[in-house]
């Protein structure tokens, strides 16, 4: 079986106020063009698929329309969506008859009533276990090894088994998610490879930004990464994985092909920091021509002058590029004398709640631990809970009006 590995696209995600529309689009159609030369079996893609819970109408038509040219690419692939922790389970799941005409399989929710529904056969080709995101609280205990065992008993041809799923897995590279922990990952406690069963040939991951390995996977287990850089900490390479598999139990020989990013994301300086009228002078100088977002690294002794952001937003109303924000951190001397560690408004719009709470303990001294941790997620899961439902009973209200 050969397939094609993604996840985390983020369609309509803003940076900074920028729509990037038009950076998924050229990203779907690299996507597409990729899978009309490799004619690959099967197209995963492990969640997130938008930035959002409730995405704009645009943002569903641009996947919508990426799906429909993937399949015209290769009407013999099979194409495999779940859903993240940053996608709204119903959505995938309300078209889920009509996308099978297309050989379009989603998962929005765990269906705990009957699992192996999960369980997606490939003829003569392999078997797909797609695990969407699910919340810690609501994960039936041993699911993992449960489908895969169910998957063992039928699999009679030896054919490859493939798993995916949306989470944070223990010992992974969190390089690009601020503040992330080896517990907890964009709001994910981590889990160990050991608690996700064995007999796949491939783990297929999406949640963690960074492709890589998971160490002790042997090589089977796999984030594939973004296919575009969602913050300027992502300073790495954007990449999909191609994956083929002769048999169960064979190693997989995999490629990574890198993605073209149309816009992007510079820091200045690219290391270091620099004073303010340095970053000035730095922004000045950047080529007018030259299409990128910008984010300034300033070192300040006291604070930056209170018309920092429309000095350096009038710097670039005449070139191509895009400016952002202002990272800054206080020189070494004045640091070591405020240990607390502040956070800019930008900053925060990018945090994750529970990660907020780390750095207000850390700033505190407070030891955050396993059970804060456990206290913290249960409230962020009740409020989840609590908006979700007022949302649901204004729209009715509001559908009944009519």
């Amino acid at each position: 079986m050969k397939f094609l590995h993604s996840s985390d696209w983020h369609i309509g995600q803003t940076l900074y106020s920028y729509d990037r529309s038009e950076e998924h689009a050229a990203m779907m159609r690299q996507m597409v063009e990729m899978v009309r030369g490799e004619q690959p079996d099967v197209f995963l893609l492990c969640g997130d698929l938008f930035h959002s819970s409730q995405p704009s109408a645009s943002s569903q038509k641009l996947l919508t329309d990426a799906i429909a040219e993937l399949h015209r690419a290769a009407p013999e692939m099979a194409i495999v969506l779940t859903a993240g922790n940053h996608d709204s389970a119903a959505r995938h799941d309300v078209f889920r008859a009509p996308w099978q005409l297309l050989n379009v399989h989603t998962f929005g929710a765990l269906n705990s009533a009957d699992p192996e529904s999960h369980i997606l056969e490939i003829p003569g080709k392999g078997w797909v276990v797609a695990v969407p995101y699910v919340h810690e609280r609501n994960l039936p205990e041993g699911i993992w090894q449960r489908l895969l065992d169910a998957v063992a008993e039928r699999n009679v041809d030896g054919l490859p088994v493939i798993m995916m799923a949306h989470t944070t897995v223990s010992g992974c590279d969190f390089a690009g998610h601020d503040r992330g922990s080896e517990r907890n990952v964009g709001g994910i406690d981590s889990v160990t490879l050991e608690e996700m069963g064995s007999g796949y040939d491939y783990l297929a991951l999406g949640h963690i930004h960074r492709g890589q390995w998971i160490r002790g996977g042997h090589h089977r287990v796999r984030y594939s990464g973004t296919p575009l850089p969602v913050s300027f900490d992502e300073t790495y390479p954007h990449s999909v994985t191609i994956v083929e598999i002769d048999a169960h139990g064979d190693v997989p020989r995999t490629r990574e092909v890198e993605m073209e990013v149309p816009i992007p994301l510079v820091t200045l300086p690219a290391e270091g920091w620099l004073s303010w009228e340095e970053a000035l002078q730095a922004l000045s100088d950047f080529p007018a021509d030259t299409e990128a977002y910008i984010r300034l690294n300033v070192e300040v002794t006291d604070y930056l002058p209170s018309h920092a952001y429309d000095d350096a937003k009038r710097l670039t109303m005449e070139k191509r590029c895009r400016f952002c924000m202002i990272n800054v951190r206080r020189d070494a001397q004045h640091a070591q004398s405020d240990s607390s560690h502040g956070i800019s408004i930008d900053q925060l719009r990018e945090m994750a709640p529970l990660s907020i709470a780390e750095q207000y303990a850390d700033d505190k001294g407070w030891d955050f631990d396993d059970e804060l941790h456990a206290l913290f997620r249960e409230a962020l899961f009740q409020v989840e809970e609590d908006a979700r439902h007022e949302r649901n009973t204004a729209k009715s209200k509001t559908a009944n009006k009519k």
